[in-house]
This record gives structure tokens, sequence and C-alpha cells, in this order.
């Protein structure tokens, strides 16, 4: 399976195949559903970008909807959340000392460093003035969290990034490491609830990167329960989770903003982006709420 960064203009230091083959390298061993990395290759002439080979995984990835065969119980709907809860404890109680992740990564400072680089690069592709931005920037680099002891962590994980059995009852395989690294297991976690979507959200969380995600479906865990289980089970103390899912919904904010601004330099055509600008404001006010409920 070839994996490759995307088509068109990206991100200074986005996507970076070499540095997510060492993760995966180092990773594997210690962690089996990360695919094992095959061969790296940094000639652009081949596909027209550094590129590396994974092994290929073969299941079902879960985004919207389950499979046809298999019907939208309750039952079903909390295990598959459980299964989520259990592979991201499990990739937190990695030895990642052990594993070699010291040597490409920088825990210490680590969560100071995202929320200015985050805060950064929304400045940086700013289109318009949003009168929530300087309270929430603010609030983000006031209220920063002593974080826990640093762990491996996805930081893009997420239903579309995983990948089940036919049956939905096991996982066998987890993808897009590009955002790896050793750092604060919170920001991973609220960086996942951000993407965990309830029924009672609202419709702009629900239909912001297309239609309904399969969490509202009946059974699967609300955001307390997801919480509630990986507290549970990892041992982790989520006092301060609030924070991290303030900042999480920010770092969304940030991304559709990004891809907005190519938008409006003409970098893409794609007509979809172009509400990218809208719904990064409605982010940047729904982290302000968030951050407004828990102070």
């Amino acid at each position: 399976m070839l994996r490759r960064p995307p088509l068109g203009p990206t991100a200074p230091k986005a996507h970076d195949m070499g540095r997510e083959y060492q993760v995966l390298k180092r990773l594997h061993p210690a962690f089996p559903l990360a695919p094992k990395p095959l061969v790296f290759c940094d000639d652009p002439e081949i596909v027209g970008a550094p590129f590396f080979m994974m092994e290929r995984r073969k299941g079902v990835v879960v985004e919207t909807s389950l499979p046809p065969d298999i019907p939208p119980t309750p039952e079903k709907g909390r295990q598959l959340s459980e299964l989520m809860v259990d592979a991201l404890v499990e990739l937190h109680a990695i030895p990642y000392k052990e594993a070699g992740m010291v040597q490409i990564s920088r825990p210490s400072g680590f969560l100071t460093r995202q929320v200015e680089g985050w805060i950064h690069r929304f400045h940086r592709s700013k289109t318009e003035e949003i009168k929530e931005l300087d309270s929430l920037s603010n609030y983000l680099t006031s209220r920063i969290p002593a974080s826990p002891e640093p762990t491996v962590i996805h930081y893009d994980y997420k239903f579309n990034n995983v990948m089940f059995d036919p049956g939905l009852t096991k996982m066998v395989g987890i993808f897009d490491w590009e955002m790896a690294t050793v750092g604060d297991p919170l920001a991973d976690l609220g960086c996942t609830m951000s993407y965990w979507i309830e029924e009672s959200d609202p419709d702009f969380l629900k239909k912001a990167f297309g239609r309904d995600p399969v969490t509202v479906l009946p059974g699967f865990f609300t955001r307390k329960q997801f919480l509630e289980c990986y507290g549970r089970k990892s041992g982790q103390d989520l006092s301060t989770i609030h924070y991290y899912l303030t900042f999480a919904y920010f770092k969304l904010a940030v991304i559709c903003q990004q891809i907005y601004y190519r938008y409006q330099k003409g970098q893409t055509a794609d007509e979809r982006f172009a509400k990218m600008g809208e719904l990064a404001k409605a982010l940047i006010r729904f982290a302000c709420q968030h951050a407004n409920g828990h102070q």
C-alpha cells in the first residue's frame, strides 16, 4: 500500500512521509495495529513526491454508517465505542523510550508549543477579523494545564482512520500516523473527542465534514461515556479535559481556515472549500462557548 502527500500545495512541514515512515518503523513492533512500513523513497521523480510503502490491511472502515449486513443496534454501537477506547488506552501505555520514539519527538513543553503554534497558524492564514479570537487565544495561553506523563499519541484518532474486521468485532489497523509523536495523552484524547459527534450537537458540527458521523447512531458512547471509560481503563486524571477539548475545537477551526485561505488565494478551485471560512468562525465561537462553560 502506497502512502504519499496529497496533491497540490501543502503547509510547511506537513505530510512528512520520511518522518511518518520512521514513526511506523519504531512503533509497529510494539503496537501491531500500526501497519508495518516496508520502504521509503524520497525521489520525487517516481510518483511526484516522497512516498513510502506499507503492508496492506484488509477490513472495513466505518465513518457515517455500518455495513449493510450489520444492523446498527445499540449493542454494536457500544462495542465499537469500547474498541475505540481500548486501542487508545493501549497506544498510550506503550513504553515509548524502548520503542525509540524519543529520537523523533520532543515531549518536554509539548502542550505549550502546540497551543502557541496553532494560534500562530491561524493568524498566518487569517482572511478576516473574528471578534472571539482574542479571548479564545487568551484563554488557551493563560490556562495551559500541567501535562501528565508523556505517551505515544496518534493525534488524529477517529473512525475514518481505523479499520475493523468484516464483522466489526475487533480493530485490525490504525492509519494516518502523520501527526504521531510523544506528547500529552490528553491532547490526543481531546482531539478524538472533537471528532466524536453526538446527536444533540449543533447541526454545523454534525455536518462539518459531510454527512452525520456514525457516532450519532444508537448505542454509541457520548463524549462523557467515552471519557469515563478511558479514565477507568487508563487511570488518567481527566479533571482538565475541558481545556483539551476547547483546544481541539480551535485546532479544527485552524484547519478549516487554512483550507479556506488556500481557496481564497486560488491555490485550489474546489468549491467545497468555499464555506470553510464560515465553518472556521463557527468553530471559534463553539470553542469559546465551551471554554466559558468551564471557567
